[in-house]
């Protein structure tokens, strides 16, 4: 997948990606819906991130999810 391209479709699957890696449990979190394509370019930074260092501990976790949250809609 070229993730290259800000599309929602891109979007959605690396914020599935995220939530899988981070261990989400509440998906609605992760809802592509709720970010604006403009952060698409915040969101793949963190993706990248979170992909390259693989396991994250619990407080890297719940720093990337705060991270998520406040690049959300409002």
């Amino acid at each position: 997948m070229n993730l290259e391209t800000a599309s929602t479709e891109n979007m959605k699957f690396m914020l599935d990606e995220l939530a899988d890696q981070l261990g989400v449990v509440n998906r609605e979190v992760m809802d592509a819906d709720d970010y604006d394509l403009d952060k698409y370019e915040d969101i793949k930074d963190m993706y990248e991130m979170v992909k390259q260092k693989g396991q994250l501990s619990p407080s890297e976790t719940q720093a990337f999810i705060a991270e998520l949250r406040s690049v959300r809609k409002s």
